[in-house]
């Protein structure tokens, strides 16, 4: 059991494994069990990070980027802009309407924006024999995109591009205008007057015009800074607000058969981060050494996190004065609205033999033997109801249009979705009339143990309360 914390002294800039550094680091190992603290400067920083992939430390999770959506007719050159917009060939551009045929995204950084994912998408006037395929995949973009870059030529404006801005109205979704190719066609006066009705956050450019690529760019970055959505700016918080400053978490990590092999996965590795960003320390075990490593604490600590799956044994082993909760949990507050999430655990008490129940994950992992998700919750759910259900599983982003067939929706935490992308499936499961609720919060729930999980966040526990009683 090692306690790792990073401590960081200025120090001339240096180059390690390709990466640059601004400072040298000290890692300061204490052991829980002695209580002995020493300090070691290391010549190579990253020797000490073995559960970590040096590669991936580098590339931010698509889940994190800003998500900004290309949409316009078929040929109008939204592939071209965004070869312009990279600098490189990332789409497949021609003459040939329908050349892009499937979504197409490209990560990048943008500064001083910050990472962001480009979504090229097929054109919303597709004609071809797989035209509703790919329109379906164009639409469901609408749901994971914070900015909409609506690709137009000058002087053509039609229905489809008020549908576009029709939707992102609705939704809410800044939208910016890009008329493209004004090195074949200058727009009219009478054309820029009719788009400028429509919106303020216009920019006009030549996707082939490799001279005036900086300045448009610059021009785009400018609107987009302008707009980009307060949530990822200041995202809502995982764990920050549960921790003082100088405070201490302890994480149960589980190593079974679902970890995967030499790292830790992403809700983990997330909540440490925002727990160091906010001058707090953590304290990783296993569960089988939680027990113990309390006893060598000389405070409790402020916060303990587990995996769902142990949280029988948090609660069993943690003191009623320490509050507690899961990675899962974290995650249905962070992504989406942890208030619904706890009305709709309280809908497994109505459940009968025979209803239908959804259960949706963001990831198209490889289900193994005994998998959260596909098995042991099913399992327990037909074990609390004491009946077989009809239950489904949808994966990946494929989030079926029938919601309103099912009584119940469990979501997995969304760590792969976008805030926005988990929002909008919570709102169509109400839009639906369907309760909608998270792994992790069912999971305490089954176990028992749901008001003692949901006790750092009074709201989400009254909302739970009162649906019970109602």
């Amino acid at each position: 059991m090692l306690w790792l914390a990073l401590i960081k002294s200025p120090q001339p800039p240096f180059t390690k494994g390709g990466i640059l550094f601004t400072d040298k680091f000290l890692i300061t190992l204490q052991f829980a069990f002695c209580n002995l603290k020493f300090a070691i400067k290391l010549s190579n920083p990253l020797a000490c990070l073995p559960f970590w992939d040096i590669g991936k430390m580098k590339k931010t999770p698509k889940s994190l980027r800003l998500q900004i959506g290309l949409f316009g007719r078929t040929n109008v050159g939204k592939s071209s802009f965004l070869n312009f917009i990279a600098g490189q060939d990332v789409a497949i551009t021609s003459p040939i309407a329908g050349t892009t045929t499937d979504v197409v995204e490209k990560a990048m950084e943008l500064l001083p924006v910050g990472p962001v994912v480009f979504l090229d998408t097929a054109g919303l006037d597709d004609t071809s024999g797989l035209a509703e395929a790919r329109l379906k995949k164009t639409v469901k973009i609408f749901d994971r995109s914070d900015v909409l870059v609506l690709v137009a030529e000058p002087n053509i404006w039609t229905e489809y591009e008020d549908q576009v801005l029709e939707e992102a109205r609705q939704r809410e979704i800044p939208v910016i205008l890009m008329v493209n190719k004004i090195d074949l066609d200058q727009p009219s006066e009478s054309f820029i007057e009719k788009i400028r009705e429509k919106t303020d956050r216009i920019l006009f450019c030549s996707s082939v015009d490799p001279t005036r690529r900086d300045p448009s760019v610059n021009a785009f970055k400018k609107i987009l800074i302008e707009i980009c959505p307060e949530e990822f700016l200041k995202p809502p918080p995982l764990v920050g607000d549960l921790l003082p400053a100088g405070g201490l978490a302890v994480l149960i990590v589980p190593i079974d058969l679902e970890a995967p092999k030499g790292r830790l996965i992403l809700p983990q590795v997330q909540t440490i981060r925002e727990a160091l960003d906010s001058d707090a320390a953590v304290y990783v075990v296993k569960e089988r050494e939680y027990a113990h490593a309390l006893q060598n604490l000389k405070t409790p600590p402020d916060l303990v996190i587990c995996d769902s799956q142990v949280v029988v044994k948090m609660v069993a082993d943690t003191p009623g004065s320490v509050k507690c909760t899961t990675f899962s949990i974290l995650f249905s507050r962070n992504k989406g609205d942890l208030i619904e999430m706890a009305k709709g655990a309280a809908v497994i008490d109505t459940l009968n033999p025979g209803d239908k129940v959804l259960i949706a994950e963001a990831c198209s992992h490889h289900a193994i033997e005994d998998d959260i998700g596909r098995v042991k919750i099913p399992r327990w759910l037909r074990q609390y109801v004491g009946g077989d259900l009809q239950i489904d599983v949808s994966s990946g982003r494929d989030y079926p249009d029938n919601l309103a067939e099912y009584k119940l929706i469990v979501h997995c935490g969304g760590c792969m979705l976008t805030r926005r992308e988990m929002m909008s499936r919570i709102q169509k499961a109400t839009q639906a009339g369907v309760a909608i609720t998270n792994y992790g919060v069912v999971i305490s729930f089954l176990q028992g143990v749901i008001r003692r999980s949901l006790e750092p966040f009074p709201a989400a526990l009254m909302a739970f309360e009162n649906k019970m009683t109602n």
